[in-house]
């Protein structure tokens, strides 16, 4: 039996085709994605950005902590900004304030991952959309990546990401 917020996720996720379209789209993006550069991670354990970094590490993808303020975060060095990080990342996730969104997508295209996912509460940025497409990377705004892993792809496992 499947739980109210499963339901809840499907019938969101899927109530128009456009919706079901982009639900489509993420999954078929978090399926290629191996790293996730989180920029705007706490030092905080109890924080969004803590709690949806540490849940991607343990669901595998290889978890690249960006914050100025950190040394190490989830066991991995902390780069203080994109630029700083030495190798190729797929993936980066942002946990910003809407202002800053802006500054931290142009300097994320700068690494040509295979998307730039803007999280829950970072605003909605539509100016930005055909910038970052125009670099042949996906955009996702107002969507967290751990709800979405959760719903489109661990049930597809039997791991578990505690």
């Amino acid at each position: 039996m499947k739980s109210t917020f499963n339901s809840w996720y499907d019938q969101k996720m899927y109530a128009t085709p456009e919706l079901a379209a982009e639900t489509e789209r993420v999954e078929g993006i978090l399926e290629r994605v191996k790293t996730v550069a989180v920029v705007g991670i706490s030092k905080n354990p109890q924080k969004d950005s803590y709690f949806v970094a540490r849940y991607l590490k343990n669901a595998g993808y290889r978890v690249v902590p960006v914050n100025p303020t950190a040394t190490e975060l989830l066991d991995q060095p902390c780069y203080p900004d994109l630029a700083s990080i030495p190798g190729p990342v797929d993936a980066v996730d942002i946990f910003r304030r809407p202002e800053d969104i802006p500054a931290t997508v142009r300097e994320a295209i700068a690494l040509r991952p295979i998307v730039i996912w803007c999280q829950l509460g970072t605003g909605d940025h539509p100016e930005l959309k055909a910038e970052v497409e125009a670099h042949g990377i996906a955009f996702i705004q107002e969507r967290c990546m751990k709800v979405d892993h959760q719903f489109l792809i661990r049930p597809k496992s039997d791991a578990s990401y505690a």
